[in-house]
């Protein structure tokens, strides 16, 4: 990332978040349109979309940013000291702005209402813990892959994403600024803003768990 200004890193972050978005939110309206009432059907339609959009995302801007597009991601990466705490801070903005833009941009392809606030619940201490789960594997994901095999680290976490979509009750959300974005569409891939709070704190808790753990287990040893 040294070849690239800040200027460009945020403007990276920010437009793959709002690509991530369009496809999250499109293609949950897609899928439901297309499925005739099989929610199944329309939830695999929008795990493959996502999960493929997310290793073309983070091939196409992980040189330039590191390919966030996740706030509780720029923070492990400020605690690890592998960005700086200034930038760690403009980061997530920009990561939100763009979420919030790709939603908009899936409403405008689909002739939906621009302006939505999601109507759909997913409340409970499972749909919480679920989200803590799905987080601490993705950074678990994110960090085992850096660490050892950098090049495979777009498609391990689009593999990953495409699973926890499945095996978690929450369908992954494992990010903060695509659980606002989210909020603001009353679709398919929407949650109520009322149930978004404590998906975020439970990201941050399965992140936080994630880098204490990982900081500990992939930490070299010393020779005695």
């Amino acid at each position: 990332m040294a070849a690239f200004d800040l200027r460009r890193r945020l403007v990276a972050e920010g437009l793959g978040s709002a690509l991530l978005l369009a496809v999250v939110v499109g293609s949950g309206i897609m899928g439901e349109r297309l499925a005739g009432g099989n929610v199944a059907i329309a939830l695999l339609g929008n795990t493959l979309a996502s999960g493929a959009a997310l290793v073309v995302l983070i091939g196409v801007f992980g040189p330039i940013s590191g390919a966030h597009f996740n706030p509780v991601v720029t923070l492990v990466a400020a605690l690890r000291r592998e960005l700086s705490w200034r930038h760690a801070a403009l980061y997530p903005l920009v990561q939100v702005i763009g979420a919030v833009l790709g939603v908009w941009a899936a409403h405008v392809m689909f002739g939906e209402p621009i302006v939505q606030v999601s109507t759909k619940l997913r409340a409970g201490s499972s749909q919480a813990f679920a989200e803590v789960v799905a987080t601490f594997g993705l950074l678990a994901t994110i960090l085992g892959t850096v660490r050892f095999k950098p090049d495979s680290t777009p498609m391990a976490v689009g593999l990953y994403i495409t699973a926890a979509y499945w095996f978690t009750a929450s369908t992954s959300f494992a990010n903060p600024a695509v659980t606002v974005a989210r909020s603001l569409s009353d679709t398919f891939a929407g949650i109520a803003p009322s149930s978004a709070p404590a998906f975020i704190v439970a990201q941050l808790i399965g992140a936080l768990l994630a880098a204490g753990l990982f900081g500990w287990l992939l930490k070299p040893e010393t020779a005695s």
